[in-house]
Order: C-alpha cells, then structure tokens, then sequence
C-alpha cells in the first residue's frame, strides 16, 4: 500500500492570535493530507485556527514515515485556550440542555458522515485496524455525543418530601474542563470526557496525544459546523510536558479527566491538587482472564485470542490467562492454534487481525518486557520477539508461560501483544491469583457455574467484570477502576455527577413544589 499521506504548506494568511500573543501576525497555514482527507493541524483556540511558532513530526507507525508537521503548542496556548473556554463557559452553560443536547446531536451525525475520513485517518496515525475503526470505533464516538445527549434528559432530579419539607437535585455546570487522552483511541476515549462534559454545559480544552493527534483537529471542525459556539471547545496540540503539564495546571479549570499511565496519573493528580481541581483518571489495567474448568473452552479461547485486539494496546485487555490446571493443556493447545492463524500486517488491509505498535520506543520497552521474563525463566509458548518477516513496529502475538510470581511480567502493564499463563487448583487460588496485582480495571470469568461465577465476580478487584463475555460496554453503566487503575467512574449519571456541581435544594414549609 501506499504511504499515508503528504505535508503541504500555504503561506501568506493571516489569523487573529490576540487572546494568545496580543497582536495580529503573520505565520504560515498548515495542511498535512492523510489518506486523501486534508487536516489542519493548528490549534483550535476560541473558534480560530491559530499556528505556533514550532513543530512536531507525526509519524505513522505503519512504516515510520511522516504524515504531518503539527503546531507545538505551550503555555502561552493552553492559556489562551482556557480564556477563551472560560469566556464562552457563561452562554453555554445558560444554553437550555435542550438546545445543548441538540448541538450534540448534530454533532454526532456529523461524526457518522464522516466515519470513513476519520477512520482512514485515524488507522495512519495510530496504526490501529481499518476495519475497526469503520466497524465500532467510529460509530463509537458518533454514539458517546448523541447517547450524552439523551441522558442530560434523564436525569432526574429525585423530588422528594422529607419532614414537610420539599428537595430537588440539580447538575449545575461546573466550568472549564480539561480532557487529556492516549495514542490507543484518541477519539473514541476523548468523546467519552468530552461529550458529557459539554452535556453538563462544561467547556472544554482538549489536550489530544502527540503520538496521534490528527483526528482532534477533524473533530474541532465537526463541532464548528454543527454550531458549537466558539471558544465550547478547543484543542491544543503539543507535548506532555510543553502543553500537557500547565493545561492539568491551571488555576482556571474546574475540572480534569486524563487517561494514560500511571506516571503521568500521578503527576496530573499533583498538579490539580495543588488548585483543588477534581480529576477523574483512568490509567490502565493488567486484567486477568479467569477459565475454570466447566468453561465453554471454544468461547474462552476465543476471547482469550481476542485480547491481542489492537497489537494489545487496550487497557481492558485480560493479559493475563488463568486457567483450570484439569484443562491448561487443553486450552494452550487450542489457543496456540488459534492465535497462529491471526494475519499480522498493515492495517488499512481488511484481512489484517494485528498491527503494529505505535512508536519505536513503546516496541522497545515491549520487546524489554519479553526479554527480561525470558531471562527470569519464562518460557514462549508463542512469538516472543518482533515479527521477523515484517520487521517495523510488528510484534508478534506473544503468550508467556512459567514466570515467576510476583515477577515484572505479572505484575506491571506491558501494553503489547503480550500475554501470560498461569494454572490454578482451586477457587481460592484462582481468585488470589487474579488479584495479586496492583490495578484494578477490570477481569473476565469463563464458567459455567452460575453460583461459581457470583461468588468469583464478588471477590475480584476490578471496577467491571465480564462473565462468559468481553467487552461488553453500556455507557449507562459506571466504569473505572481500583487501585493504580485510576480514581473515579463515569458513565450515564455517574458522568454527570464528575463533570458538574451537583446541589441540593430544599424548600422550607407544606405546598412548596420543586417543579414551580
């Protein structure tokens, strides 16, 4: 297949920097064509495209090339970003929620005729499948803005009369909003915040991934013609720590969602700590994939195979296997058979299963990852180094057996297509074995007792746990982790609840009615 796209430069217009610089001047336009879809990749400040005087290179990683020269932004733009989203906060937070649910909804229709741009773009930038990106991912985040939309209508206000006085709940508006999200999905994880964010009548600055930024931009025009008000959302490219750290930073935000590493979790907390800002923060998992003995082994394999789903760069992702010793060689001889058959190669091709990871440094540390547990006396029972026919960012579907417990490969996220095995005897041991880690995102349980799988689901550290299935995301249902898997739930209300003022209001005395 063909490169992904070209960079091309327009020179001699002119754009209004005022909120950022203090004066009108002159920098060149910007336009990278990726896969035939043309993206600006300035920043989307206050309803205006607006240029930085540096750059950062974007590349593929399906074959490491450049596809865009993207404005690298700082302070100077995340404040200019957070003034205007502040100065717009008051219209849109007076915007009835009709009418703000309905921009939503606009934008979500945008967001489906425009799936196939957003997904060839997107599988360039982060070298995720094609055919997932049209299939789910993309209707994905057409769904989080109208499902948002729907929901700020259902919220109820729980009216009720206590000792002769009348209560009603609100969701006020909370303020500006900063929503900060990885490389593995940018746009489907970033309208997840983004779009109850608005719904509440939140503005937001959205700091998009530098490792794969390109569908931000697309979004910033979706809003913009689907009448946004200028300065309800904004976008601001650039690095963590250039752009990242002061947006997380600063004084005016009311609140903070990230999703990313552990590390960087830490260090957004700090920050938003330091202004008593509220963050929400999701930062990954290292699930485990619980089969016991009575499991449908078709099903468990299955999804056991599944979990090598997007080269493993899924934070849900059961890495690792725990399976019945009565049937471990059973399975592993199934699932051997079955991973053997995935089609690792360039997305953008229908029939490929597998990608490649997204940066030659995140190989690495995969690739260190593997080294380090062979070397401890792991053992491969499937790949274990990167693909030797395709060579790039390819590493093979990898499945670990005989590490030690406790160790690295067990215990800390690898983020690759790297999984583990591990046999129990009994029940208790299973559930241990499952929770001897410090995350808590989510877990999977293959049986088919149903008592079994009550009293398992109870004793797991997980913030979902699936039975007999994976994946399985209703965005009414709260979702989030324990442990290093982050702080907070979001979805359906529990959204609602993080990115607004939540009040109370009582009414003193016999006749009053919240509703007038």
């Amino acid at each position: 297949m063909t490169a992904c796209g070209r960079h091309t430069i327009f020179l001699g217009q002119v754009f209004w920097v005022q909120t950022i610089y203090g004066a009108v001047i002159w920098l060149p336009t910007s336009m990278s064509h990726v896969a035939g879809v043309a993206v600006d990749t300035r920043h989307w400040i206050g309803g205006h495209r607006v240029a930085s005087a540096a750059t950062f290179t974007d590349i593929s990683p399906i074959d490491e090339a450049p596809i865009a020269e993207v404005a690298r932004g700082g302070s100077a733009e995340v404040a200019g970003a957070v003034s205007a989203a502040k100065a717009a906060f008051t219209g849109w937070a007076a915007t009835p929620p009709d009418e703000r649910a309905a921009v939503l909804r606009a934008i979500g229709a945008r967001v489906r005729a425009r799936i196939e741009e957003l997904a060839k773009v997107e599988t360039c930038d982060n070298g995720s499948l094609l055919r997932s990106h049209r299939r789910s991912v993309m209707p994905r985040v057409a769904h989080n803005f109208e499902f948002f939309a729907d929901w700020l209508g259902r919220l109820d206000p729980g009216n009720r009369q206590v000792s002769g006085h009348a209560e009603r709940v609100s969701w006020d508006p909370a303020g500006v909003t900063a929503v900060i999200t990885p490389w593995n999905a940018p746009l489907m994880l970033a309208t997840w915040r983004i779009a109850p964010a608005l719904a509440a009548g939140n503005t937001v600055v959205a700091k998009p991934p530098e490792w794969a930024p390109l569908t931000a931009s697309l979004l910033a025009d979706i809003t913009r013609d689907a009448g946004l008000p200028d300065g309800v959302f904004n976008v601001v490219q650039g690095l963590g720590a250039e752009a990242g750290a002061p947006l997380v930073a600063h004084p005016d935000l009311a609140r903070v969602a990230f999703t990313g590493s552990v590390a960087t979790g830490r260090q957004v907390a700090a920050a938003a700590g330091a202004e008593l800002t509220p963050v929400s923060l999701e930062l990954g998992g290292k699930s485990p994939l619980l089969v016991f003995a009575d499991a449908d082994l078709d099903l468990a394999v299955g999804h056991a195979v599944g979990q090598f789903d997007n080269a493993g760069q899924v934070c849900l992702a059961g890495t690792r296997l725990l399976v019945d010793e009565a049937v471990a060689g059973e399975f592993t001889a199934r699932f051997t058979v079955r991973a053997g058959t995935l089609r690792q190669g360039d997305p953008r091709d229908e029939a490929t299963d597998i990608g490649p990871n997204i940066t030659r440094a995140h190989l690495d540390r995969v690739d260190g990852y593997v080294r380090r547990a062979m070397a401890a006396g792991a053992r491969p029972l499937l790949g274990g180094a990167v693909n030797p026919s395709l060579g790039g960012l390819y590493y093979q579907p990898t499945l670990l057996g005989g590490a030690a417990p406790g160790s690295e490969i067990l215990t800390e996220e690898v983020f690759g297509p790297v999984l583990t095995l591990q046999t129990f005897t009994s029940e208790a041991e299973a559930v241990a074995l499952a929770n001897d880690t410090p995350y808590g995102l989510a877990a999977t349980v293959f049986t088919g007792d149903k008592a079994r799988a009550r009293r398992v689901s109870a004793r797991l550290v997980a913030g979902t746990v699936w039975v007999n299935c994976f994946f399985v995301r209703d965005l009414a249902a709260p979702f989030g982790g324990a442990g290093l898997s982050g702080i907070g739930r979001e979805g359906g209300t529990w959204s609602f609840d993080f990115y607004s003022d939540v009040k109370n209001t009582v009414y003193a005395g016999q006749g009053w009615s919240p509703d007038g």
